[in-house]
């Protein structure tokens, strides 16, 4: 099912749920620069998740963090970047989409802003949160990183029915 929605509908849809994912992102960051220390952990649900501030100057789990600063701005900033403003203008020109790709493309993009805003501004991006029962341990991360987990989601789950149904139909017919 695609939307059909007028232009500027969609693209107030587009630029609300991509705002909606920063403003997440953003206020949780701030409310965990000012209020956790960073040799601090505050543990919830018998410390199975943790809030502790960390400043990540690489990728995901540290990765580059060591790189110099001109590499690691081109790849962690500038192309970045380049990629998220080249969905958004996919998803504003696009005709028509499919309502959960068009969601989950939205929290991709919001995410990434999120922690390419942190790049820009700070240097760093703040990650603050853990998940660990027993064995299963994430890195720390931050709400930004769960829009885009969150969207990669939906769109993953989204194929695996859309062809588990096309494979139905195919059988079926």
């Amino acid at each position: 099912m695609k939307f059909k929605l007028s232009t500027s509908v969609k693209m107030l849809f587009i630029i609300a749920v991509v705002m909606l994912n920063i403003g997440c992102d953003q206020v949780s960051k701030h409310i965990v620069r000012e209020r956790i220390g960073y040799d601090q952990n505050i543990n919830f649900l018998t410390s199975h998740f943790t809030l502790t501030k960390v400043e990540n100057a690489g990728a995901f789990l540290s990765l580059g963090d060591h790189i110099p600063s001109t590499i690691k701005f081109i790849l962690l900033t500038l192309m970045p970047l380049l990629v998220l403003a080249a969905g958004l203008i996919y998803l504003f020109t696009k005709k028509s989409i499919a309502k959960v790709p068009l969601i989950a493309a939205c929290f991709i993009i919001g995410g990434g802003i999120g922690n390419v805003y942190d790049r820009l501004l700070y240097g760093s991006v703040t990650d603050f949160m853990h998940i660990g029962f027993g064995f299963l341990q994430t890195g720390i991360f931050n709400m930004a990183d769960v829009s885009v987990t969150v969207g990669v989601g939906m769109v993953f789950i989204y194929y695996l029915v859309q062809g588990r149904n096309e494979r139905k139909m195919e059988v079926s017919a």
